[in-house]
């Protein structure tokens, strides 16, 4: 386990939130999967829920307003920023438009909502009091965030102008897929979904959530509503599962395997 205390470096993805039409739903899901503690807050927030590994802040859970009645649930990936407004402007420049305009939040930080020219929705937090995510390194926090888009270069490029990105290509056969890095290390990733993959691998933001046993969490998902919608499975960087909660969010697990190991600080 390790605890962040300092802002995450520009680009990096800082922080997740999960918009849903059940928020209380949405919290006894993913409390009984992941093994969060959620905190809820008043009115002022919305009752924007907080969840917790440790006492440390990890995602968090909110509901659909009235006003977007029909909006279908997601998981939102947020990258930190040290300026919301001038990336704004760098987005629209870069082809990209915004969704919601820079907004602070009370004292906690400042945000807005974007869109990249492949269609695909990102957050950009600027941190205020709230520094984003707290803790990795622990099942339950997030472990990666992949950008899964059906026009690779349009997207490389984008990503690249607005976050200034160098990119590591861990491209193969029938494959297209690089790292997103921040001074030379990798902190997300970048793929592309070929027009003849499956129909169930949506384009989007993806969130990766550590567990220590993917194939008990895998078991678990539909016991407690929510689908599998591709199995366990054995990578180079750990063993995979993408799956659907009981709302129709998606997201993915992470465990470590033989192949990676158990990294320095695990726990």
């Amino acid at each position: 386990m390790i605890i962040r205390t300092e802002p995450w470096p520009s680009g990096t993805p800082c922080w997740g939130d999960l918009m849903v039409p059940d928020r209380d739903k949405a919290v006894a899901f993913y409390s009984a999967l992941l093994g969060w503690t959620v905190e809820t807050g008043g009115p002022e927030t919305g009752f924007y829920g907080m969840a917790q590994v440790a006492g440390k802040p990890v995602a968090g859970i909110g509901q659909i307003p009235p006003e977007q009645e029909g909006m279908p649930p997601a998981w939102t990936t947020y990258l930190g920023v040290s300026d919301v407004d001038k990336t704004v402007t760098a987005i629209t420049e870069a082809g990209g438009s915004v969704i919601a305009p820079p907004m602070d939040v009370m004292t906690e930080g400042r945000m807005a909502i974007a869109m990249d020219p492949t269609g695909l929705v990102f957050g950009l937090w600027q941190p205020g009091r709230h520094l984003g995510t707290g803790v990795t390194l622990t099942p339950g926090a997030p472990a990666w965030n992949e950008c899964m888009t059906r026009d690779f270069a349009t997207a490389k490029q984008f990503y690249g102008d607005v976050f200034g990105y160098t990119f590591t290509d861990l491209s193969g056969d029938g494959f297209t897929y690089a790292t997103l890095d921040v001074d030379g290390r990798p902190v997300g990733g970048l793929g592309e979904l070929s027009e003849g993959g499956p129909a169930e691998l949506k384009a989007g933001w993806n969130t990766y959530f550590w567990t220590s046993d993917a194939d008990g969490l895998a078991a678990r998902i539909p016991e407690l509503g929510g689908t599998v919608v591709s199995p366990p499975t054995d990578t180079p960087y750990g063993r995979m599962v993408l799956a659907r909660d009981d709302q129709g969010a998606e997201f993915s697990l992470m465990a470590p395997n033989e192949q990676t190991g158990t990294q320095e600080g695990w726990g």
